[in-house]
């Protein structure tokens, strides 16, 4: 049965789906039709001398990568190992860590603008972003909801703590508080 998983995301293809199996038969349905070109052509680009050195756990958790799916907890433990070998990459920082194929997928599929965006911009691009929010604004003040438009990216938690290092790094304050606070730039 690993091989079936194995060959068909080498392929590929969508995974087995024994959607409707129950204690006394099952159901089996395989679908030949290669979901996305792209992918296979990475997977080819790898390189079959790496993949030989893939398990089962590796091609589903490609798989789920490539589709945005969540990672059970099952798989979780092999994430390092692509890591390391620049197949998948990290981004986002503690709760909110995601995996994404690596830029090699993106660059060799010609998508290196939605690799970028995936990705997403790094810390300093994101403060930047909302000091130059803050400082267009600078008459009015900005409030809260204006700052996640801004980066409508990320968690409130996230913009949160963005705001917050630009108030400990004394560029701006606010006037009011909770989320009817307006947030200005310190001159």
């Amino acid at each position: 049965m690993n091989l079936m998983f194995e060959l068909s995301i080498q392929e590929g293809k969508s995974i087995p789906d024994f959607t409707g199996t129950d204690a006394y038969q099952v159901t089996l349905t395989l679908n030949g039709e290669v979901q996305d070109v792209r992918f296979l052509q990475f997977l080819e680009k790898v390189g079959r001398e790496r993949l030989e050195l893939f398990g089962t756990e590796d091609f589903l958790l490609l798989d789920l990568i490539h589709r945005s799916q969540p990672i059970p907890d099952s798989l979780k433990s092999r994430l390092q190992r692509l890591v390391s070998m620049g197949i998948i990459e990290r981004y986002g920082r503690g709760r909110g860590v995601r995996y994404m194929l690596g830029r090699g997928y993106y660059k060799m599929t010609g998508q290196k603008g939605a690799y970028t965006r995936k990705k997403g911009l790094d810390r300093e691009t994101n403060k930047a972003l909302l000091m130059k929010h803050i400082q267009d604004n600078k008459e009015s003040g900005s409030r809260f909801k204006e700052l996640m438009q801004v980066l409508p990216f990320l968690s409130d938690n996230q913009v949160k703590k963005l705001v917050a290092e630009l108030k400990s790094d004394g560029k701006i304050y606010h006037i009011g508080a909770t989320r009817a606070a307006l947030w200005y730039p310190k001159n």
